[in-house]
C-alpha cells in the first residue's frame, strides 16, 4: 500500500533508492550510465543518497561521442568529483579509429547511433551484467514500453516482447551467460518530477541548462547551435538568440528552446506551460517514427 504521509517526491525517491539496491544485491557488476544530463545526474545523486556513508558500489559510465557541448564536459568532471565516483570513459572516436563504426556523412551526420557499438562494446570489455539508465516512461513510446529491469539478450539486444512481469515490487534478475540488464529506477518520474527534485534537493547542473546568449541556425524544425562539429549551410541563417536545452546529449543533433528561464522557478513555471516534450527538440529521433525503438533494439541506452 502506498504511503499517504510521504509526498510524491518521498515516493519517487524511496522507489529509486529501492531500484538502486536491488541492482547492487542482485548484480555482481553493475554501472550507472551517465551522459551529463538531468536525469543520469539525478539518478547518480539517488545513487550517492542510497549508499550513503559508502561511496556508491558502481562506476559512472560515460559514452563519449567527441561532440560534446564544452559545458557538459567540464560539469562531468567536477560532478564525478563531487560525489566522489569512479568514472569510466568509452570513446566513439576511438570505435571509429578501430573501424568498428563508420562515421556518418552528409549535413545532418550525427555521432549519435554510432554510441551503440560503443556502448556495447565498454560493456563487454568490463563485464558489466547490469547498466542503470536515467530513461522515464513519460519521454517517449519506446521508453514507456520498458520494465524496471530490462533484459537485454547476449547480442546486447533489446526484445520489448520478452520481458519479465514486475509484480509486487519482485524483480527477476537472473540471466544466462553473456546477457546482461538496464535498470531504470527513474521510471516513474516525468519531466516536473526531475525539475522538482533538482530544486528540493538544490543539485548542480550544467549552465546550459539556463538561458544563455548563443549562436544557432534552424534545421529540420530543430534549433540547433553552432560548434565545431556542426556548421550551418549555404541557404541557413545563423542568429544569436537567448536560448537554453531542455535535454543534452550530441551537440550535432540536440535543439534548443527559445527561452528567458534563468533559474529553476522559471524552468519549473516554463515546463509546466511547455506543450511539447523536452525530446522533441532532438533531430535523431525525428529520422523515423520508430527512431528510438529501432536503436533500443540494437543495444542504444
Amino acid at each position: 500500500m502506498p504511503n499517504y504521509h510521504l509526498s510524491n517526491l518521498d515516493q519517487l525517491e524511496a522507489e529509486a533508492i529501492f531500484i538502486l539496491r536491488e541492482t547492487a544485491a542482485q548484480f555482481e557488476n553493475p554501472a550507472l550510465l551517465f551522459s551529463g544530463g538531468k536525469d543520469s545526474i539525478v539518478m547518480a545523486w539517488l545513487a550517492r543518497k542510497a549508499f550513503w556513508p559508502a561511496r556508491m558500489p558502481f562506476p559512472l559510465v560515460h559514452i563519449d561521442t567527441g561532440h560534446n557541448f564544452e559545458e557538459t564536459m567540464t560539469y562531468r568532471d567536477e560532478f564525478v568529483e563531487l560525489i566522489r565516483a569512479s568514472l569510466v570513459v568509452g570513446s566513439v572516436q576511438e570505435s571509429i579509429d578501430q573501424g568498428r563504426v563508420v562515421e556518418e556523412k552528409g549535413p545532418n551526420a550525427s555521432r549519435n547511433k554510432l554510441q551503440t557499438v560503443t556502448l556495447l562494446d565498454t560493456i563487454e570489455k568490463n563485464q558489466y551484467d547490469a547498466c542503470l539508465g536515467g530513461g522515464r516512461r513519460d519521454e517517449e513510446k519506446a521508453r514507456a514500453k520498458e520494465r524496471f529491469f530490462s533484459h537485454r539478450d547476449d547480442f546486447g539486444q533489446w526484445d520489448p516482447k520478452n520481458q519479465r512481469p514486475e509484480l509486487w515490487n519482485l524483480f527477476n534478475g537472473r540471466k544466462n551467460p553473456g546477457e546482461h540488464f538496464r535498470v531504470f529506477p527513474l521510471s516513474n518520474f516525468t519531466e516536473m518530477d526531475i525539475w522538482m527534485y533538482i530544486q528540493r534537493e538544490n543539485i548542480p547542473l550544467p549552465s546550459i541548462y539556463f538561458s544563455h546568449s548563443r549562436d544557432v541556425f534552424e534545421r529540420n524544425g530543430s534549433l540547433l547551435a553552432v560548434t565545431e562539429f556542426l556548421k550551418p549551410q549555404d541557404h541557413e541563417t545563423v542568429t544569436q538568440k537567448i536560448v537554453r536545452f531542455r535535454t543534452i546529449g550530441d551537440a550535432t543533433c540536440t535543439g534548443a528552446v527559445e527561452s528567458t528561464a534563468s533559474n529553476l522557478d522559471e524552468v519549473i513555471a516554463e515546463v509546466a506551460a511547455a506543450r511539447q516534450t523536452e525530446r522533441g527538440t532532438r533531430s535523431d529521433d525525428k529520422r523515423s517514427e520508430t527512431a528510438m525503438e529501432d536503436r533500443k533494439k540494437e543495444g542504444y541506452f
